[in-house]
Order: structure tokens, then sequence, then C-alpha cells
């Protein structure tokens, strides 16, 4: 989905399809006509915009052979499908039983994470519509917190990586005429858990090719103000290459029993859900949801957040809520302005078949229909900023 801002440039909208896990060319092109496609017909759309998850065998498989390019491009275009922005976070196995930790590997200090990457960033040059030059590409932030932490060489690794790759989207934009960025995400328990946290490397790295990815989920739950965090990236000079637009869990009152029973219902052992709180002595935080209920690793006098992306049109039942909120608040301060801070927008709730077993899509309809609901509720939000949605 396609929108003029007010100073006249575009904005892309898209989903991400992270949340119809494969692992191999042929599952993506399974993903294409299962889901994408139907999701554009629910919403009315001749073109629909996808965040393309591509796990490393698919991509591999499109690298090594350009035939399977083509066809994939030409398939795209066939289903009005187009593709301006990839998720190149998790590496593989998004879609296992158990995800947890595996998701962070590898990180900016393994070898197979910046060939990924590059992978990645010459897959997109070549599926970028042909009136689109820019492209961009979300990656973990450097790494999980440990061990990197306790490594004295693993930050000098990571941004020897960063700038390997910056080099090589130099390169590649010179050759084909398209410009791929990379955006580190921010995101609870990992070396950069906050927006201030990704100042730092990225100053250090001082490449316009490499920014941030603002997740607005991870943001909520680190308890980040949105106008504080994005006018610091601002006056840092960081570049916010693409935002995606999700949602955490909220709990208020996290002292209440029944308050607790609500939590349980979403602690699930697929995903990791770290949970946080704010105190007067700051960032309180677990690994996971269950490990903050069970026991007494957080305060609970103060609301808690959960990483767990409820669907956006779709807040879970009292005593819970969402931080619609925050993604409000920090839209506005995305695309509100005379300018745009960012042109990619991408929902991305990959947790539909993790939610509660009551709550969760029992077909393929209905989860087409939850998506194309969340997909309507920022179309909503966009054109409430001003923006204009384009044919």
């Amino acid at each position: 989905m396609r929108f003029r801002h007010p100073d006249g440039s575009t904005v892309h909208l898209a989903y991400c399809t992270n949340v119809h896990p494969a692992e191999t060319l042929d599952g993506v092109r399974a993903q294409l006509r299962d889901h994408c496609e139907p999701v554009r017909r629910l919403l009315g759309r001749d073109r629909l915009g996808i965040g393309l998850w591509l796990a490393r065998d698919a991509a591999r498989a499109l690298v090594n052979d350009p035939a399977e390019l083509r066809a994939l491009r030409a398939e795209l275009d066939s289903r009005g499908l187009e593709v301006v922005t990839l998720n190149g976070f998790p590496y593989e196995g998004f879609g296992a039983d158990e995800v947890k930790y595996r998701v962070y590997r590898p990180d900016w200090t393994e070898p197979e994470r910046l060939a990924h990457t590059t992978d990645l960033a010459r897959l997109l040059a070549a599926l970028l519509p042909d009136d689109a030059t820019e492209g961009t590409i979300s990656t973990l932030p450097l790494a999980w917190r440990t061990p990197y932490g306790e490594d004295p060489e693993a930050a000098r690794t990571a941004c020897a990586a960063l700038d390997t790759l910056a080099q090589r989207l130099d390169a590649l934009a010179e050759l084909t005429g398209k410009s791929i960025r990379i955006g580190l995400e921010p995101e609870p328990g990992c070396t950069v858990e906050t927006t201030a946290d990704a100042i730092t490397p990225l100053t250090a790295v001082a490449h316009d090719r490499i920014g941030i990815c603002v997740d607005t989920c991870h943001l909520a739950t680190s308890f980040e103000d949105p106008d504080t965090a994005l006018g610091a990236l601002t006056a840092a000079g960081i570049r916010v290459v693409k935002s995606q637009l999700s949602v955490a869990l909220h709990a208020e009152r996290p002292h209440l029993p029944e308050v607790r029973t609500a939590l349980a219902a979403f602690a699930e052992p697929r995903f990791l859900h770290q949970t946080r709180t704010s105190t007067a002595a700051g960032l309180r935080g677990t690994d996971d949801l269950d490990e903050a209920i069970g026991g007494r690793a957080l305060p609970d006098s103060t609301p808690w957040r959960a990483h767990f992306h409820v669907p956006l049109h779709a807040p879970p039942a009292p005593p819970l809520t969402s931080t619609l909120p925050v993604l409000r608040a920090a839209l506005a301060r995305l695309v509100g302005g005379p300018v745009p801070l960012t042109r990619h927008l991408e929902v991305e709730t990959y947790t539909w078949q993790a939610l509660p077993v009551e709550l969760r899509p029992r077909t393929r309809t209905q989860l087409a229909e939850g998506i194309a609901a969340e997909l309507t509720l920022a179309r909503d939000l966009l054109v409430d900023h001003g923006l204009k949605e384009l044919p």
C-alpha cells in the first residue's frame, strides 16, 4: 500500500510475512498464493506491499539461480504484490516449535550474518518495483547481550562487519542504481535494547546506509517515550530506515491475581516474551513472561509490559490491554511532521498462532481477515496524519 505524504514523498505500508513461516523457496511461493494475495483481495487493493522474510535456504536458492529470482519477481507482479523491505532478523527456524534464544544467532560477530544480509540486499535490489529505487532491511541489534557483553572484541568485530556491509551496499548501488539500507532493530535483552543504546554503535559505523529500525512493540516494552527516543535519534543524525508497527502486552496492575492469571495465558513455549517494568530505580526485566509471573523476579507495584506482538486492532480483554497508544504517538512523530522520518512502515504481528487458543485464527481465511484488519487500522492512522492513499 502506498501513500502520498504532504511533502510529496511516497510512504510504503506493508505487512511482514514472518507470520507465515517458510524455510524454502517453495514455501515462500505458497505464502504468496495462500496468504498474501488473499489479504490483498480482502482489502480491495490492486497492489499490496509485503515485508518479505527470506530464510537462509530460500535466500541462497534465489542467489544461486537467477532464473528463480526472475520467476519470483514475476509472481509478485502477477499476484499484485510488491516488496520494498525485507525482514532480515530471523536467519532460519522461525517456524520451529521453539524459537526463543535461537532467533539471535548468528549474530553480527559471526560471518554468516554478514553473508546472509549481503545476500538479502542483492535480492531486494532485484525485487524492488520498477519505479522504486530504495529498499530497506531490518536486522538484529548486533547480538543477544550474552556472551557479547563479556567479549572485549565483540563490539569491534560487529562494527567491522557493518562497515564491510556498508561498502558492499555502496557497490550495489553503483552497480544497480538501487539504494539498500539496513536498520538495527533494538529489542529487549539484546546488546542494543533501546533506541538510546543504538546511538553509540551507529555513530561508530557512521554510514548513511546503516541506521535503525524502530519496532514500536519493542519501544513500548522498554517504556521508551516515542518523542524522546525519536528526537534523540534525529539529534544524533541516525536515520530511521524503517519502522515496524506493532504493539506489546500491557498489564496495569500486575500484583492482582486475576492479572497474573490473564498474563499466564500468553506465556507460551515458542517465542521469547521479555517482560519489563519501569521503577524509580530504573528499568527492571526478565527474559521471559513466565519468569515474571511465577515469582518475585519483577516488582509488581508498577505496570508490566511483555514483548508479545498482539494484533493492532484487537487488544486483549481486560484486565490486560495493549500499547496501541505508544504506536499512535510514534506514528505521529514518524510521519506526522512536515517531512516523514521514514518512508517504510511494516505491520509485524508474527504471533497470531502463539495467542491464547481462543484468540487464534482457526483457518487461513480468519488469519487473512485479521491481517487485513490490522492494515486497515494502520491505513486509517496514516490518513489521519494527512497522508493520501494511492491506487
